[in-house]
């Protein structure tokens, strides 16, 4: 199939943001996931707090899952969140089969989130020259993610020993 949508960015640079994108797509739509299967899981004696604050980083993953996605597209890169697409490229850790205690549920995003945004970094180093603009995107959704993983590991303070 010849190119649909031209890209502004020499075809190196393209294939290096186009990969950081994808990579990105597919970790936010698999955060999304481990969220909303926590959230309807959870139990404890902080169910309703964790439980809205699971929605929050479920609504920042899904809306910044379909930035990054339109940012590929702009490049010229089709984008890729097929469920088998995530499935098979998916790595984050994801909760167990059943019920969630509130504690592990904090613990499971705070890791999660923390695993991402180190994955991001590399991105922002890989698009640093090749694409200053998919590098500030994602520079974004590392403050947002950051944010995410502050308040969930400030749940389980002080951690037992």
């Amino acid at each position: 199939m010849t190119e649909t949508v031209k890209s502004t960015l020499p075809d190196k640079e393209r294939r290096i943001a186009g990969e950081a994108l994808q990579d990105t797509l597919v970790d936010l739509l698999g955060l999304s996931l481990i969220g909303k299967q926590a959230h309807w899981t959870v139990v404890g004696p902080r169910f309703r707090s964790i439980h809205l604050q699971l929605d929050e980083i479920v609504s920042s993953a899904r809306a910044f899952s379909d930035t990054v996605a339109e940012r590929a597209t702009a490049l010229g890169v089709p984008p890729d969140g097929r469920p088998a697409t995530v499935a098979a490229s998916f790595s984050l850790p994801g909760p167990e089969d059943g019920w969630l205690r509130d504690t592990e549920a904090i613990e499971l995003m705070a890791t999660s989130l923390e695993q991402s945004i180190g994955r991001l970094r590399h991105r922002i180093e890989a698009t640093e020259e090749a694409d200053p603009v998919t590098q500030d995107l994602l520079i974004t959704i590392t403050a947002e993610l950051e944010k995410q993983r502050w308040m969930f590991d400030a749940e389980n303070w002080p951690r037992s020993q």
